[in-house]
């Protein structure tokens, strides 16, 4: 039992170690791994106009990179009446906290870049709370990602939900 013990130890150590690795591997890829932040985007076709937003309302998830630091990610994304909002939950958590930097240094410095379809758009991310369209945006929030419903208006109040639009940047 003791040995049984022992190797468990190991094996447990050796995937710590494995996953170590492969996050701080992914920091110097083209963009993120699955839901492993990446580096900075190294390729993609910089955008010269400012698309019909309504093409992502069913996309899932894009890819984003702040700007500083400049590590990417994905992220959800939801589309109302042109305008492009990302969703963060879990902020009123330690371990959201500890997970989810990106939304922290946003507020710091929201200059990004947002790559859809190979296509880069450099945007500014822009944390709404008392927003018009708020409903509108947690209830496509809820279409897409919660089975229907809307997303409870409390998460934003609580600053359990943060949202951020990606306005274009000058």
């Amino acid at each position: 039992m003791k040995t049984l013990l022992k190797g468990f130890g190991y094996l447990v150590g050796f995937v710590v170690v494995v996953v170590i690795l492969v996050s701080i591997g992914s920091r110097f890829t083209d963009g993120p791994t699955a839901v492993l932040a990446g580096g900075s985007f190294s390729s993609g076709e910089a955008a010269t106009e400012e698309p019909d937003w309504s093409f992502v309302k069913d996309y899932i998830t894009v890819e984003f990179q702040l700007l500083d630091p400049a590590r990417s990610r994905t992220t959800w994304i939801v589309e109302h009446e042109g305008r492009i909002f990302i969703p963060c939950g879990y902020m009123d958590t330690t371990l959201g906290r500890m997970w989810k930097q990106w939304p922290i240094q946003a507020e710091q410095d929201g200059r990004a870049i947002l790559r859809v379809d190979g296509k880069l758009y450099n945007r500014q991310l822009v944390r709404i709370k008392d927003d018009p369209a708020m409903p509108v945006i947690l209830s496509e929030l809820g279409r897409k990602y919660m089975g229907g419903g809307s997303a409870p208006r409390e998460m934003v109040d609580s600053d359990s939900l943060w949202i951020f639009e990606m306005v274009p940047s000058a």
